[in-house]
């Protein structure tokens, strides 16, 4: 059996208990020159080339890709049209029931995570599901050299995922301050109270080229983390490296 969509099978067709990656973004603003989708493409993608390599270190592994959660909790991102955010107790409550009702004929679940608005919420949701059994955990898209929002890393990726979608015409440098450093203001004011345009970091300097590195990359470090199976106290699986992480 090779790795397929969920959606895409009659119930009889589905394996006996599969391992079942979920992909998690959001639909949100990315400056002038990414679409909405940005968080749901690339989770999605980083979930279907992860089964593909998974399928390749164990082919008789039973494994589905499930449809993509395509809303989180932008909140900060409200100051700007298109943002369609379903706060933080919706996106908890939506991550619980739906692995209550994977689990009835799943085994593991794991949520691939694209947008960093949604970290607390998940942790929280895996937290609460894993007191209640259920084999659930999560695991973020992102490598070291990730800007904080819409800027080199994710305009990279989708100049190589979507590049029709991609308008490198309207594309500005924002914000490129170093979150930790921009935090308190961007909790208080929200991204456009930061970055008029919406983007933090640089685009500008985008290529396919990196975009196709970078997804290796975080391809490669998700495999790596469902294979080690260990998780941290918020439910976030571990690289062979744990200080690499989704939180500290």
């Amino acid at each position: 059996m090779t790795s397929r969509d969920l959606a895409d099978l009659p119930w009889p067709a589905l394996p006996p208990s599969p391992m079942v990656l979920v992909p998690l973004g959001s639909t949100e603003q990315h400056g002038p020159h990414l679409p909405l989708h940005t968080d749901t493409t690339i989770a999605t993608a980083v979930a279907e080339g992860a089964a593909a390599g998974l399928r390749g270190a164990q082919p008789d592994r039973a494994l589905l890709v499930a449809p993509a959660v395509a809303y989180g909790a932008s909140g900060e991102h409200q100051g700007f049209c298109g943002t369609a955010s379903i706060g933080h107790e919706a996106l908890r409550s939506l991550l619980v029931e739906l692995v209550r009702s994977l689990s009835l004929w799943a085994g593991r679940v794991v949520f691939v995570n694209g947008h960093g608005g949604n970290l607390p919420t998940v942790a929280a949701a895996i937290s609460q599901l894993r007191y209640e059994r259920h084999d659930a955990s999560w695991v973020p898209c992102a490598v070291e050299e990730m800007d904080a929002h819409a800027g080199h890393a994710e305009t990279s990726l989708m100049l190589h995922l979507a590049p029709r979608l991609v308008r490198m015409g309207q594309a500005e440098a924002g914000n490129s301050t170093p979150l930790t450093d921009l935090m308190p203001r961007l909790v208080a004011e929200g991204v456009a109270g930061v970055s008029p345009c919406g983007v933090l970091g640089d685009p500008t300097t985008a290529t396919a080229g990196e975009g196709r590195r970078i997804l290796t990359r975080m391809i490669g470090d998700v495999v790596a983390r469902v294979e080690h199976g260990q998780v941290d106290r918020h439910g976030c699986l571990l690289s062979s490296d744990p200080a690499a992480s989704g939180l500290k």
